[in-house]
C-alpha cells in the first residue's frame, strides 16, 4: 500500500506522471467526475487549516467521492489521549484514504505504520508538506513550462517553513537548479538541508538578507509568512514578522516573467497591490493544489 509521507516518497517519474494527470484533469474535467464514486476520504486535522482541508475535500467531491473528518484536535479522541496510530486504525474502518495534518513531526508516518488505508501527510509541524509541494510543482510547470534550468528565491521564514523544506528537496532532483535564500539570520534554512541536501549534491545557492539585490536574477520568488505559531518568544516574532514585504515597487526590479508563489495564508508579506500583477500566481496555486490532490487521491487508491 502506498502512502505520501514526504515528497521524496515519489520518484521524479511519479511526480511527472501526477503533473500529466493534473493537466489532463484541467483539459477534461468531466472524464474524472465519477472516478472515486463510492470512495470516502477522512480529513484528520489536529491543527487548524482552511485551504488544505477544503482542498482535499473539494478534490474528493469532484472525483464523485465523499468526505468525513474533523478540523481540530479538541473535537477528536486525541483529547482523551488516543494515539495517532490508533486513530488511523479506527478511521481506516470508515474511509478508503486519510489526509492527516498534525503539529508533531512524524505523526503521519507513525499513523501510516498501522493504517489499513493510504495516509497522506497534509503537514506535520515544521517538517513537511508534500501536497503543497505538488501544488507548487504543478504551478511552476504551468507558469514556466519546465521544472529544470531555474533560479528559485525563497524569502521569509526558511527555518520553520515546511513548504520551503519540501519544495527545496523536490527541486533538487531537477537539472540546473540554483537557489537564493532571503531571510534574517534567525530564520535561515536548517543546517540539515544545507549539509545533507545542497552541499552533498553540489547544488549552487546564495544566502542574503536583501530581497531587492537578488530580485532581478529570479525565475521564481517563493514568499512565506513569518509563522507566529512556530515562535517560542513573542518579542522575536514581532521583531521579525515584517522583515520582507513584497510591493508593486519592488516588483519593477524583477524579470517580466518571474512567477510569485506563496503557500498562503498571507499576512502582510505581499502587498495586496501585487495581486493585480500578472506574475502573481498564489491564487492559481490554490486551484492547482485541488487539481493535483485529485490526481494524488486516484494514484493512492489505484484508480485508473
Amino acid at each position: 500500500m502506498n502512502h505520501l509521507i514526504d515528497i521524496l516518497t515519489f520518484t521524479v517519474e511519479e511526480i511527472n506522471q501526477l503533473i500529466n494527470t493534473s493537466l489532463d484533469i484541467i483539459e477534461n474535467p468531466e472524464k474524472y467526475s465519477e472516478k472515486c464514486k463510492g470512495k470516502k476520504i477522512a480529513t484528520l486535522f489536529f491543527e487548524p487549516s482552511t485551504r488544505t482541508r477544503l482542498s482535499f475535500e473539494a478534490a474528493m467531491l469532484e472525483l464523485g467521492g465523499s468526505v468525513l473528518g474533523f478540523s481540530e484536535a479538541s473535537s477528536s479522541s486525541a483529547s482523551k489521549g488516543e494515539t495517532v496510530s490508533d486513530t488511523a486504525q479506527v478511521v481506516g474502518c470508515y474511509a478508503d484514504i486519510i489526509a492527516m495534518r498534525h503539529p508533531k513531526e512524524g505523526a503521519p508516518y507513525a499513523a501510516s505504520l498501522h493504517s489499513p488505508v493510504p495516509i497522506i501527510n497534509a503537514g506535520d509541524g515544521g517538517h513537511n508538506h508534500p501536497t503543497q509541494t505538488l501544488a507548487d510543482l504543478l504551478t511552476i510547470k504551468r507558469e514556466k513550462g519546465r521544472l529544470d534550468n531555474l533560479t528559485i528565491g525563497f524569502c521569509g521564514d526558511l527555518k520553520f517553513g515546511r513548504t520551503v523544506h519540501s519544495l527545496l528537496q523536490a527541486m533538487c532532483r531537477y537539472e540546473n537548479i540554483k537557489f537564493v535564500f532571503i531571510s534574517p539570520d534567525e530564520l535561515k534554512i536548517p543546517d540539515y538541508l544545507r549539509q545533507d541536501v545542497l552541499d552533498k549534491k553540489g547544488i549552487p545557492y546564495v544566502e542574503t538578507a536583501n530581497l531587492e539585490d537578488v530580485l532581478p536574477q529570479l525565475d521564481i520568488l517563493y514568499m512565506t509568512r513569518v509563522q507566529q505559531e512556530r515562535f517560542f518568544n513573542e518579542a522575536d516574532y514581532i521583531r521579525l514578522k515584517d522583515s520582507y514585504i513584497l510591493t508593486a515597487e519592488k516588483m519593477t526590479l524583477a524579470k517580466p516573467d518571474m512567477a510569485v508563489l506563496h503557500p498562503l495564508p498571507r499576512v502582510n508579506e505581499i502587498a495586496v497591490e501585487v495581486d493585480q500583477d500578472p506574475r502573481a500566481c498564489y491564487f492559481k496555486q490554490v486551484m492547482n493544489g485541488k487539481i493535483i490532490r485529485m490526481a494524488l487521491i486516484m494514484k493512492l487508491l489505484e484508480v485508473e
